[in-house]
């Protein structure tokens, strides 16, 4: 499991005092960056090396999220596939899941404009991050 702290700024949130739904996929997407480093250890953007591409997402808003109190986004492997990986993110605050989402991460080749095959080594990294018990709650 990764595992980041997101102080919500005041930008952040909606009329209704809430953490506005369209911030959520960019906070999962900047809590997704150690899984990014795994296959990309530079951290280049130059598309002759990066390597994954987001296919998918889908997120579960269960309670709104309050300003003034830190989330925390836990991030975890859920599968691990030929070519994709999903990635399981929960949004938690004062011990409490808020929101949870699933990401859909292929490992591409940008100037072929194909997927490529995760290999062995890549997989073995990733399964250090497995989510053990799945539940949808």
């Amino acid at each position: 499991m990764f595992y980041e702290i997101i102080k919500p700024r005041v930008g952040e949130t909606d009329a209704l005092g809430h953490i506005n739904n369209t911030v959520l996929p960019q906070w999962f997407e900047a809590a997704r960056n150690p899984i990014f480093k795994l296959f990309n250890p530079d951290q280049s953007l130059n598309l002759q090396q990066w390597n994954l591409i987001l296919a998918n997402m889908t997120l579960d808003f269960h309670i709104p999220l309050k300003f003034g109190k830190d989330v925390e986004i836990k991030t975890y492997v859920k599968r691990i596939g030929n070519t994709s990986l999903d990635v399981y993110q929960e949004a938690w605050q004062d011990n409490v899941k808020y929101v949870s989402g699933t990401a859909v991460m292929v490992h591409y080749d940008y100037l072929k404009k194909k997927p490529q095959p995760i290999t062995s080594i890549f997989k073995q990294k990733l399964h250090v991050h497995f989510i053990q018990s799945f539940e949808h709650n």
